[in-house]
C-alpha cells in the first residue's frame, strides 16, 4: 500500500509547481509517505507538524460519523496567509497537500487531485 500511496503523491506533486508538499497520513496521524518539493523551505518545524497531523487525522476520523447525514466529503481547503492546505480522505487515510497561496488555479488543482485520489 505504501508504494501505491507514494506513486499517488508523485502524481499529485507534478500537477503544479506551486504544490509544496504531499503526504499520506493514517487515522492516528502518522505519516505513511510524503514528498517535499526539493527547493522548498519548510514553514513549520517537525514537532509542530506531527501535532497538526494528529489533530487533522482525528478531525477527519470523527467527521466520518456525520457522513450519512450530510453526505460524502469531497475535500477540505484551509487557507492561510502563506499557504493553502488541501485535505482529501479515502480508505482511512488522509492526503495532506500544501500549496503556495500565489496559485491562481486552485479549483483546477482540486479537480486534478480528486481524480488521482
Amino acid at each position: 500500500m505504501i508504494t501505491k500511496y507514494r506513486k499517488k503523491c508523485q502524481n499529485i506533486i507534478q500537477i503544479s509547481n506551486n504544490i509544496r508538499y504531499v503526504g499520506v497520513v493514517n487515522a492516528y496521524g502518522r505519516t505513511m509517505t510524503r514528498i517535499i518539493k526539493p527547493d522548498v523551505k519548510p514553514l513549520v518545524k517537525s514537532e509542530a507538524i506531527k501535532k497538526k497531523l494528529f489533530i487533522i487525522s482525528t478531525l477527519m476520523t470523527l467527521r466520518k460519523e456525520s457522513t450519512n447525514l450530510v453526505g460524502k466529503m469531497n475535500h477540505v481547503l484551509l487557507q492561510h496567509q502563506k499557504i493553502s492546505i488541501l485535505l482529501f480522505q479515502k480508505n482511512n487515510v488522509t492526503y495532506y497537500i500544501t500549496i503556495d497561496r500565489e496559485e491562481k488555479n486552485i479549483d483546477k488543482i482540486i479537480a486534478s487531485i480528486g481524480k488521482i485520489v
